[in-house]
């Protein structure tokens, strides 16, 4: 699928970054930027083709969303943003009768959007040579922005929705992103390659109790028998209690939380 190139909707990157830099943005320099990067990266690419009928609001929400750019208030513009992006991500994956047995066997969680954070945090830990993977990946948008801001070698994305891998695939061609990049899997979390994985993401696929406890405990393991620097990040975290002892916290807002174990300095 090629896009046509379009003349940016929004006003300049350094227009932009003013207006979302207000007084109470915490943000890095690096996060606003990416912050930036992606808004115009959506709002230069027209409407996702849409075969399986996920994405009802996407031409009222971009327009809004466009609209609050011509206006003063970056929170306001940063609110329209995360509309759209919540509406692409999906809250709702279509799972068959017999995904949402499994789903709630484990005590998965129902396709929740992670929010932006993580995708501007992981810059400094994205390398050419990284080795990327969604744990629970609903349409793997998070996976995608991260692979078309931060090109690296590998993106994974499992999930165990068949068709909400199908609209992952709809969407890696509408952001044009290589096919070779990105490895799709329709699976279990419970069974998840894990173990050459650089970076990991995950938004508490399953419950830490009963049969989803299984989940951790093998995630332990596995990132136990690791010899290369891994770093975690985790929405709605439960982590702490099942991560190998060389595993530290260099993040946590409530939200997002995230580990690293060896390897350099962190990032500055």
């Amino acid at each position: 699928m090629t896009v046509p190139t379009q003349t940016s909707s929004l006003p300049s990157a350094d227009q932009l970054s003013r207006l979302l830099a207000g007084a109470d943005d915490e943000r890095t320099p690096a996060e606003r930027a990416a912050l930036v990067r992606l808004m115009r990266l959506l709002a230069d690419r027209p409407p996702p083709p849409d075969p399986l009928g996920l994405f009802p609001r996407y031409a009222e929400l971009h327009a809004r969303f466009l609209a609050a750019a011509q206006g003063p208030d970056g929170d306001q513009l940063e609110e329209r943003f995360l509309e759209l992006y919540c509406h692409l991500h999906g809250h709702e994956a279509p799972y068959t009768a017999a995904e949402r047995r499994r789903v709630d066997e484990t005590g998965g969680y129902w396709c929740h959007a992670g929010g932006l954070s993580p995708i501007l945090k992981a810059e400094p830990w994205v390398r050419a040579d990284t080795r990327f993977g969604d744990l629970g990946a609903g349409n793997g948008l998070q996976g995608l922005l991260l692979q078309k801001l931060f090109p690296h070698r590998h993106t994974r994305q499992l999930e165990i929705s068949s068709r909400m891998v199908d609209c992952g695939r709809v969407l890696q061609d509408w952001l044009e992103i290589p096919e070779g990049r990105v490895e799709w899997i329709v699976g279990d979390v419970l069974d998840a390659p894990i173990r050459d994985l650089d970076l990991i993401y995950l938004y508490r696929p399953v419950r830490p109790e009963g049969e989803g406890r299984r989940f951790y405990e093998r995630l332990a393991v596995e990132l136990d028998a690791t010899d290369h620097e891994v770093v975690i990040f985790s929405i709605a975290d439960c982590l702490r209690e099942f991560l190998p002892a060389d595993f530290a916290q260099f993040y946590g807002d409530g939200h997002l939380t995230c580990y690293r174990r060896g390897g350099p300095p962190d990032p500055g």
